[in-house]
Formats: C-alpha cells, sequence, structure tokens
C-alpha cells in the first residue's frame, strides 16, 4: 500500500539541517520504489542547490519531489510500453490467423489468437516461435514498437502532458530560487548606494547651508560698506576749500 516513509531521521543526520526538518515531509512513495534511490536523488539535489535559508530549502524541498515525479513518469511510461507490446502481438497475430477465416469460426481463432499472446508474454521459448512467425510475414521487432505506440497513442499523450508540466514546474522553481538568491545578495548593497546616497546628500546641504551663511554675511556687510563710502563722501565734501 501507498504510504509516508520517515526519513526524517537519516535526512536530518545526512543533509537537511534540524531547524528545517519541518519544511520536508516524508515522501509518498509507490509500491516497488526504492527509499534508497529517492533518498540518493533527494541529498544529490540539496547538495547541489546548497540551501541556506528555510525559503530555500521550501523551493528546494519542492524541486526534488519534481525530479523524483520525473523519474516514476519514465519508469511507468516505460512499463506501459512493455504492457501494450502483447497487444501488439496480439493485434499482428489477429492479422495473420483471423484474415481469411469463415465466420463460423472466427471466434475460435479470435480466443487462439489470445492465447497466444499470452503465451509470447509467459513462455520465452513460445515467444521466440511467435517472432519468428511474425518475421516471416513480414512483421519484425520495430513493426511491432510501431504497433505498440498506436495502441498506446492515448495514454502517452497522458504521460507527456505529466512529464511537461513537472518539467515547467521544476524549471519555474529553479528560475525562483535563483531571483531569490540574487535579491539577498543585491539587498546589501542597494542598502549601501542608499546609505552613499543620504551621505552625499547630507554633505550637500551641509555645503549649501554653508554658502547661504555666507552669502547672508556678505549681504549683511554690504548696507555698512555702502554707508562707510556715503561718510567718507560727505566728509571730503564738508572741508573746506582753501
Amino acid at each position: 500500500m501507498n504510504g509516508p516513509v520517515n526519513l526524517g531521521q537519516q535526512l536530518s543526520a545526512s543533509v537537511l539541517p534540524p531547524q528545517f526538518e519541518a519544511l520536508c515531509p516524508p515522501p509518498q512513495l509507490l509500491p516497488g520504489e526504492s527509499i534508497d534511490h529517492y533518498d540518493a536523488l533527494q541529498a544529490a539535489i540539496f547538495r547541489d542547490l546548497d540551501p541556506q535559508s528555510a525559503i530555500e530549502w521550501l523551493l528546494a524541498v519542492d524541486i526534488a519531489e519534481l525530479s523524483w515525479e520525473m523519474q516514476r513518469y519514465r519508469i511507468l511510461r516505460h512499463r506501459l510500453l512493455s504492457t501494450y507490446r502483447q497487444k501488439a502481438v496480439e493485434m499482428t497475430l489477429r492479422r495473420i490467423d483471423v484474415v481469411g477465416i469463415a465466420p463460423d469460426f472466427q471466434d475460435a481463432a479470435e480466443i487462439y489468437t489470445v492465447h497466444n499472446a499470452l503465451d509470447w508474454q509467459l513462455d520465452p521459448s513460445a515467444a521466440l516461435d511467435i517472432e519468428a512467425r511474425l518475421r516471416s510475414y513480414g512483421f519484425d521487432q520495430h513493426a511491432i514498437s510501431m504497433e505498440v505506440y498506436v495502441q498506446a497513442r492515448d495514454i502517452l499523450v497522458l504521460f507527456e502532458s505529466l512529464l511537461n508540466g513537472a518539467q515547467l514546474r521544476r524549471l519555474m522553481l529553479l528560475k525562483e530560487i535563483n531571483s531569490f538568491r540574487r535579491s539577498q545578495l543585491a539587498a546589501p548593497a542597494e542598502g549601501a548606494r542608499r546609505n552613499g546616497r543620504q551621505s552625499g546628500l547630507s554633505a550637500a546641504r551641509r555645503a549649501f547651508a554653508d554658502l547661504a551663511c555666507k552669502n547672508s554675511n556678505v549681504v549683511g556687510q554690504e548696507p555698512l560698506r555702502r554707508n562707510d563710502e556715503a561718510s567718507g563722501l560727505h566728509h571730503r565734501d564738508s572741508r573746506p576749500l582753501e
């Protein structure tokens, strides 16, 4: 049965820091899937991404999970093709054994064809004989593979959409973690530039204040200078002529 596998202690001892254990839920593995393979894939991704913060660990966990799902889809697709190969052998045998049979014997021929296809699946020696018979009629392994894809075309579209969706989500998460890291690196530099601009503005304000103060002093001294000049002229005018 499907069920979670407790991997918290194993991951915390090797890759996952203890403070982030709650961010990594137990994996949901299907029957036949290996916990060792899951652990190896997850640990490799964690080491490659090297997450540091809680946000990066959340993204890394999702990336590892999507990578495992993609491997699962590929394995199931391969198993599906193997299953449909028996159906393809059956359809090819029907083209040989059923064509030209009288209507009264067609049901018996159909049952015989189904049994032969089942023998091909279960009995290696029978499979060799059936494949040799098919080759004698021009149906080699490539022809059978083509029939496999024809029979499984609808379900293959489903697996293709699952793979493409998982791949797209993984790429988006990788871009997101890269964007998050760039923003974290840019924050100190932006703070330094902001502080530099503020220091520059403060210096400019101080320089402007000093200049304004000097100008006010000059403006205040100008009437005094004019009064002095006027007094000097009046004094010269008031002297008696000799």
